[in-house]
């Protein structure tokens, strides 16, 4: 069965990333999110206001007009596209005589929807029962019945709203210990990937900014990738290939979006705790898209919430989706390119437009204060040479009578070890 749905959409005129935004498009995000959990969208609407009203959000007569709308189109779920509190929710489900879910919720659902990982699963139900024991409240009638009988009930005069609470907050401890144990193996693994000379790149960017399918493109690997907001929820690591021989683990992230229910954020947090311990972030954004702008603000944003302050000297911004631009748009963008002091990248991870710059800006970023070493091995060294293509980066190589001259560049912490290997006398640092 179908559920048929109405997505209204308040608008308020604010000093925010809400003014970067077109109300036509934050009613396309909202319809996208909607339909994302194959929800029918009969009919989207975008309401302006002056202020929020504490009973209902939108207003009376509002309420009056959408109400009518959804008793005549039989309309099943009402949208908003807005975070209501639990009254404000009651009170419109009463008007409209359907069930209403807001901006916060809706999310939760497709995150629910997404899930795939025993990981992911926890974190979304860690984030749904926080958001469901906001809605126990006192106006919720049929929760305040008395209860008895035995323990496993609850207790002699217990309400069935306390039961509720109590019940929902034993399994947030419990889910909040499972995740603290999956941020511990976590930290774990990444203290045992850096025993490997292995960096971490970091994809961050906008939901439905492409990241997944620039993962695809970069490690030949077949992640989720569809024209669809939320298609990757869980996180992916694959190792990839540099020019010059070495090797980094990529990492997919889930996709950001505005206003963020801080629930989630935090839920995910073991999980984006990768983008904070990444050597590189690579911000990807959907530059043919018209909120583009604010889309990057809200990026911004929540790298500032999990923690990642100060992080310009290790973000490459890639342009996406270039090839969908016109050739004004391209050609103006070949002059911010030129104004710019940090240009950011124009590549298509559909066509693969633009991928070899990227890889060589990754590559350079990751050699900032890591040293360049000279040496010379004996051409028959078959087994050394072999080692340093997988633990360095091999910059220059030249043959002299039976020798090799190698310039290589390698990680800080692998300095000793290289020179423990092969008696290093000489070094230059770049």
């Amino acid at each position: 069965m179908t559920t048929r749905a109405l997505v209204v959409c308040p608008s308020l005129a604010r000093e925010s990333n809400d003014a970067l935004r077109s109300p036509e498009a934050r009613r396309e995000e909202a319809i996208g999110l909607a339909r994302a959990i194959d929800l029918t969208v009969v009919g989207a609407e975008t309401v302006a206001l002056s202020a929020i009203r504490p009973a209902t959000f939108i207003g009376k007569g509002r309420v009056e007009t959408i109400a009518a709308r959804a008793k005549a189109d039989e309309i099943d779920l009402v949208v908003l596209d807005c975070a209501l509190s639990p009254a404000q929710q009651r009170n419109l489900e009463k008007a409209f005589g359907s069930k209403v879910i807001d901006r916060t919720g809706l999310i939760l659902e497709i995150f629910g929807q997404r899930a795939r990982t025993a990981e992911g699963a926890l974190q979304v139900e860690l984030a749904h029962l926080k958001y469901q024991r906001s809605r126990l409240v006192r106006s919720w009638t049929h929760l305040e019945r008395q209860r008895g009988g035995f323990g496993f009930l609850g207790g002699p005069g217990e309400t069935q709203i306390e039961t509720d609470r109590r019940l929902i907050g034993e399994r947030i401890v419990r889910i909040e210990r499972e995740l603290e144990a999956v941020k511990r193996r976590r930290a774990l693994q990444r203290a045992s990937r850096s025993a490997v000379p292995y960096p971490i790149v970091a994809l961050v960017g906008y939901t439905n900014a492409g990241k997944s399918t620039l993962f695809n493109r970069l490690t030949r690997a077949e992640v989720t990738a569809a024209d669809m907001l939320f298609a990757t929820l869980d996180p992916t690591m694959r190792l990839i290939n540099l020019l010059h021989g070495g090797s980094a683990m990529l990492s997919d992230t889930v996709g950001f979006i505005s206003d963020l229910p801080t629930t989630l954020i935090s839920a995910f947090r073991a999980t984006l705790e990768e983008v904070r311990a990444a050597d590189v972030i690579v911000h990807v954004r959907d530059i043919s898209h018209p909120d583009s702008e604010a889309q990057s603000r809200d990026v911004e944003a929540v790298l500032k919430e999990i923690g990642v302050a100060n992080h310009a000297d290790r973000v490459i911004e890639a342009w996406n989706k270039v090839d969908l631009l016109d050739a004004d748009a391209r050609a103006a963008f070949a002059q911010e390119q030129e104004t710019r002091e940090s240009a950011p990248l124009a590549i298509s991870a559909a066509t693969g437009e633009g991928i070899g710059h990227l890889l060589a800006a990754i590559e350079d970023r990751l050699a900032r204060g890591r040293p360049e070493l000279e040496l010379t091995l004996d051409a028959s060294d078959g087994q050394g040479l072999h080692w340093l293509y997988e633990h360095a980066e091999v910059m220059r190589r030249s043959d002299d009578e039976g020798r090799l001259h190698l310039t290589i560049r390698v990680a800080p912490n692998q300095i000793d070890r290289v020179k423990r290997r092969f008696a290093l006398t000489r070094s230059l640092v770049r």
